[in-house]
């Protein structure tokens, strides 16, 4: 079986942010590290929710007809998703990747004893699947025709 711990980017490697950040940092951020997921942190490094491009895209639609200077006192704790749908690290892929696609979002954290660990996303998944298939195309000498 292989487990998120195995596809998940781990904490260290994460871009977090604390709830008083603006929408405007987290997008910039989005854009420079290509990524589309940011766990919010409070002060004692709890994670309280998640901003994702679609959270950003959304909150600029809602604000399309105001002036641009309102969009910059938007923080990202009034666009973050919580509470944060997560997986133990000791979970399986597959039973993972069954919870992104029933509950319709794009990463889960992955949580140990109230601890964020890392993130899994969607793009980890095509991960595994491109690798399962590279796997089978290898051992199948008739897939190389």
């Amino acid at each position: 079986m292989i487990s998120i711990r195995q596809v998940m980017t781990p904490r260290s490697d994460l871009v977090t942010l604390p709830p008083t950040a603006g929408i405007s940092e987290a997008s910039k951020l989005m854009t420079e590290r290509r990524i589309r997921h940011i766990p919010i942190l409070d002060e004692e490094d709890s994670l309280v929710g998640i901003v994702s491009d679609r959270d950003l895209l959304a909150a600029r639609g809602s604000k399309a007809s105001v002036a641009c200077d309102v969009e910059a006192g938007l923080r990202v704790s009034d666009i973050m998703t919580a509470p944060v749908k997560y997986v133990d690290p000791r979970l399986g892929v597959r039973n993972a990747a069954l919870s992104l696609r029933s509950l319709g979002i794009g990463c889960l954290a992955v949580m140990r004893d109230g601890i964020l660990e890392g993130l899994v996303t969607d793009s980890d998944f095509v991960g595994v699947a491109i690798n399962l298939l590279e796997q089978i195309e290898n051992s199948d000498p008739s897939s190389q025709i």
